[in-house]
């Protein structure tokens, strides 16, 4: 099939799912658009790449000051972003109160700006990063918040599930490199690297997953036959590009995700809740004991098709660590990988520019404060799931199994910044109160504190 005829029914394709999908959520806003538009760039690629703008030079002065066109959208997205929740009357106040560990967090990355060797690109950074919190804040403060998060998130796959194999089938110029090292292809589809399309697929395959448990009782009726049909062709979809993107953490996460999913929808989980919560952070602390106190990383590495140096991973590992840092406050926001500490870091390594794991990627630019302060956003986002999730299943069954990839991922990708948190655990717990637009209605609105209202029900 030639290349044209394929975009063409690929164009066909996207009209008609985001038209008349079956499972379309028809009392979301029009707003939805400006975060969909944000993650679909984050996910993917930026605005000039998609343009062609990739020469050697430019990604080389993009790494540290950007590029014009993409900062101009950006801006755009945040101004947009602000915009609505302003038109929202969003109770930032109580915003912020209600979210402190997050708060807190980025409060911190803020500050470190000032002892970073390149403070105007740190606080570029930091301020780009702000609006992916903030497009996640107009998805959850839409009038309809759970129609809102799954709309938001069943168009976003729809864009990039399909643009990734079309891009691999029929653009392969466009969708597969080559190995520096090895000369064997790696498929990226959509985005700019397999580990980049493994996360996406990751991400995709338990979002639908949970969508077809959740629409599973209810299979016999019409309209949630047709819902399942496209759930499962696109799970087929995503399970084929992450096999050939060859990234094993995506893999493992996504199978860790849905076995928590199936859990969590059991009638053994609803009856010992409380085990099931304390089951899953002790698994975590075991494989941490397994994995490092025991130095079973490389059997583990050898079990998913890995060598046991996890793809050359503890040698960047070492190489980070050996370098100059200050281990309270770190190099500062987003500032580690820049000027004379990268060059250092790719005479032992090669070239990197994350350390593959998120963990110590925080360290390196937070220090050991910003270590913690991500722990205490892991355990405040835990507690609120769980919370939720005992009041009101809804999206909280959504939000546990990304909030556990989010640990595991992060042990062999550095996937703590904003777009992985906010598209995982933050989506399903970030607590967003409104002012009331009429005198004599409640300062705040308890129907939009997170998700504790019930689903509505299906059409």
């Amino acid at each position: 099939m030639p290349p044209s005829i394929a975009l063409f029914l690929w164009l066909i394709l996207l009209f008609w799912l985001l038209r008349y999908d079956p499972a379309k959520e028809s009392r979301t806003s029009l707003a939805l658009w400006v975060p969909l538009i944000w993650m679909f760039i984050i996910e993917s690629r930026l605005p000039s790449q998609w343009l062609g703008n990739s020469s050697m030079e430019s990604a080389a002065q993009a790494f540290e000051e950007g590029n014009s066109l993409d900062r101009t959208i950006y801006l755009g997205l945040i101004l947009l972003s602000v915009a609505i929740l302003t038109s929202r009357s969003i109770n930032w106040t109580g915003l912020f109160a209600r979210n402190l560990a997050l708060t807190a967090f980025l409060s911190f990355a803020l500050v470190s700006i000032a002892w970073s060797d390149f403070p105007f690109v740190a606080f570029k950074r930091w301020f780009r990063d702000l609006g992916n919190y903030l497009v996640i804040v107009v998805v959850l403060s839409d009038p309809c918040p759970h129609e809102a998060v799954r709309g938001f998130l069943r168009r976003l796959y729809y864009l990039l599930i399909p643009l990734s194999i079309l891009l691999i089938k029929y653009y392969p110029y466009q969708a597969i490199h080559y190995s520096f090292w090895t000369g064997l292809p790696e498929y990226t589809g959509a985005a700019t690297s397999k580990n980049t399309l493994g996360a996406m697929c990751m991400i995709s395959g338990i979002f639908f997953f949970w969508d077809t448990v959740r629409r599973w009782p209810d299979r016999k009726q019409q309209h949630t036959k047709r819902v399942l049909i496209v759930n499962l062709a696109f799970i087929g979809m995503t399970v084929w590009l992450l096999m050939i993107s060859d990234s094993a953490t995506s893999r493992v996460c996504l199978i860790i995700g849905c076995i928590v999913i199936a859990l969590s929808k059991s009638r053994w989980s609803k009856h010992h809740p409380g085990f099931l919560k304390v089951l899953i952070p002790a698994f975590f602390c075991l494989y941490l004991i397994l994995a490092f106190g025991l130095d079973l990383n490389g059997d583990l590495a050898s079990k998913v098709g890995r060598d046991p140096t996890f793809t050359g991973r503890t040698n960047i590992w070492k190489a980070v660590l050996s370098t100059n840092t200050n281990p309270l406050i770190g190099t500062g926001y987003e500032s580690f990988w820049l000027g004379p500490r990268l060059q250092q870091v790719w005479r032992l390594a090669g070239g990197v520019n994350e350390a593959h794991n998120g963990y110590l990627e925080v360290y390196l630019d937070l220090g050991i404060i910003g270590f913690f302060l991500v722990a205490g956003l892991l355990i405040a986002s835990y507690k609120s799931i769980w919370r939720k999730l005992m009041q009101s299943p809804s999206l909280a069954s959504l939000a546990l199994p990304l909030w556990i990839i989010a640990l595991f991922y992060n042990m062999t990708e550095a996937a703590f910044t904003a777009p992985f948190m906010c598209l995982t655990f933050l989506l399903g717990t970030i607590d967003v109160p409104r002012k009331a637009a009429v005198r004599g209605v409640p300062a705040e609105e308890p129907s939009l504190r997170g998700f504790h209202n019930a689903e509505p029900q299906q059409n």
